[in-house]
Order: structure tokens, then C-alpha cells, then sequence
């Protein structure tokens, strides 16, 4: 499953589930959680039935409401019959969360995305999704409930650069991911008005190591896409890094158009080389 962008779709709001799924995203998160006030959860449930029973143009993930709220079993119950592509979970806090989802499906087989920085516990639980990697399809993060949770008035500096203890939390998802196995999927950017500034925004993920990333409307979706597949350039070099070391084996680095490239250059090679397919 290709996962660069992810686009957030609030399920009260079925008139604009086709509207997103026509966007280019590589999935959609029909959201059950935020999105939908409590007395509209039921309706929120039916909608996003009805459009996993129709005709899918892309991979459908559901938000289910967090496993303490007593709203996840619901949520389950409602949507797990027209098979979702894959569930998110928010306020995950380890593997110990995981495992508990799984045990709520019952045998079926669904991976699952965790939000997994929206409580100081689990800031504290990073490390531990490797032994539940096989439920995943990624690992990712947020810095809109952390501050709250902990009295912090905001998350970002004046320039809109993420604070010092919030860039920890992203370091430390996108470290989690990668021990885990699993991908590594970037937070949503909150303006929809700065193409430019978002732009950036993807240019930075992608080359801290993030191989995709959650939208919050459809105008951002081509610039997420672009960002995170790599350029004709960057396809063309990867397989020249590629073709020299299958040329010589046994070389632990060698020189390519002047300069020395060694097994690092090469693993980033071949994960440029997937990325593109």
C-alpha cells in the first residue's frame, strides 16, 4: 500500500467523501474521532459503513475513537463488517494499545496506523512498536493534544517552527517507525493558504526520513505527492549507485562520477528506487 498522503475526511461529512477520494491522495481517514461531535458519533458510523460497502477508488482507513474513551468497540462493530483498509488509532500509547485493538478484531486482519505522541505516556512507548509490526502499516505523530495534555499554551514558535520539546516528539516517532520496520508518516500542516510553506514543510520530512504524510484538505495533496516521490535525477542516480555495487560485489564503497559512495549510499538507493515504483 502506497502511503505519501493521507487525507483527513471528517465522518459527518459524507457529501465530501467522493470530493476527496477524486483528490490524488494515496488513502483516505474517514475520521469517527475529532471530527464528529458525540451526539453525531452513530450518524458518523452509518456514513462511513455506507462508503466502505461501495465501490473503493482508494484505500480507506477509519479514526476510531480512542480505547479509553468506551467509544472503540462501537466504532468497530459499525465499520469492521465493510472491511476498511486499515484502522487509525489515536492516543496510542505502545504496543500495549496495539494489542488491544487486536483483540477487539476479532482475528481480522486490519493494520493499523497509531497516533502516537497525543499523551506524555506515550512519548515514553516509542520504542516498543517493533513487537507489534506486523499489525502496522506505519507509525505517526501529533502536536495538537500533547500541549494540551500537559498545560503547554502552544506548540510552535512565532515562525511556525515546531517547539523544542515537540521536535523531540517528531524525532522520536520518526526513529520509532524506522527500529520498527514500519513507515514513517509526517503530521498534517495546519494552513491550507501557504502552497510554498508547505512545500517546504514536505521537503523537510522527506529528507529527515518520513516517506509520507496526513493532509486536512485536498488542495494539499499534489504537493504532498510531489514531495515525497523521488525525481527523475534522484531515480537516475540511485540506479547508477545500484548498477555499480552489482558490478562489484564485494566493494564495501567505491567512486561514482567523482565521488566515493559506500553501503549507506546504496541502501538509500534502493529505497529511493521503491519509493518511485
Amino acid at each position: 500500500m502506497r502511503l505519501r498522503s493521507l487525507l483527513f475526511v471528517p465522518a459527518g461529512r459524507p457529501d465530501r467523501f467522493a470530493k476527496a477520494a477524486a483528490s490524488g491522495a494515496d488513502a483516505l481517514i474517514l475520521d469517527l474521532e475529532d471530527s464528529v461531535a458525540f451526539d453525531r458519533k452513530a450518524e458518523g458510523r452509518a456514513a462511513v459503513a455506507d462508503w466502505l460497502g461501495g465501490v473503493r477508488r482508494l484505500p480507506t482507513f477509519v479514526r476510531v475513537n480512542p480505547l479509553d474513551g468506551g467509544l472503540t468497540a462501537l466504532d468497530l462493530a459499525a465499520v469492521l463488517p465493510a472491511r476498511p483498509d486499515g484502522l487509525v488509532l489515536p492516543k496510542a500509547e505502545g504496543a500495549t494499545s496495539i494489542e488491544t485493538l487486536v483483540a477487539m478484531l476479532g482475528g481480522r486482519r486490519v493494520p493499523i496506523l497509531p497516533i502516537a505522541t497525543e499523551t506524555p505516556s506515550a512519548v515514553f512507548q516509542l520504542g516498543s512498536y517493533g513487537v507489534v509490526a506486523e499489525h502496522l502499516c506505519g507509525l505517526t505523530w501529533g502536536a495538537e493534544d500533547l500541549p494540551a495534555a500537559i498545560g503547554a499554551t502552544r506548540s510552535r514558535e512565532d515562525d511556525g517552527r515546531y517547539a523544542a520539546p515537540y521536535e523531540m516528539v517528531r524525532s522520536l516517532t520518526l526513529f520509532g517507525a524506522h527500529a520498527a520496520g514500519v513507515a514513517a508518516i509526517e503530521t498534517v500542516f495546519p494552513r491550507i493558504d501557504a502552497p510554498q510553506a508547505l512545500a517546504d514543510y514536505v521537503a523537510r520530512a522527506r529528507r529527515d526520513g518520513f516517506t509520507g504524510m496526513m493532509a486536512i484538505h485536498p488542495a494539499q495533496i499534489d504537493i504532498i505527492n510531489q514531495g515525497f516521490t523521488p525525481s527523475g535525477d534522484d531515480i537516475a542516480q540511485a540506479r547508477a549507485i545500484v548498477a555499480a555495487f552489482t558490478a562489484a560485489p564485494g566493494a564495501g564503497a567505491l567512486k561514482l562520477d567523482g565521488k566515493m559512495v559506500d553501503r549507506p549510499h546504496l541502501l538509500q538507493a534502493r529505497r529511493i528506487l521503491a519509493a518511485a515504483v
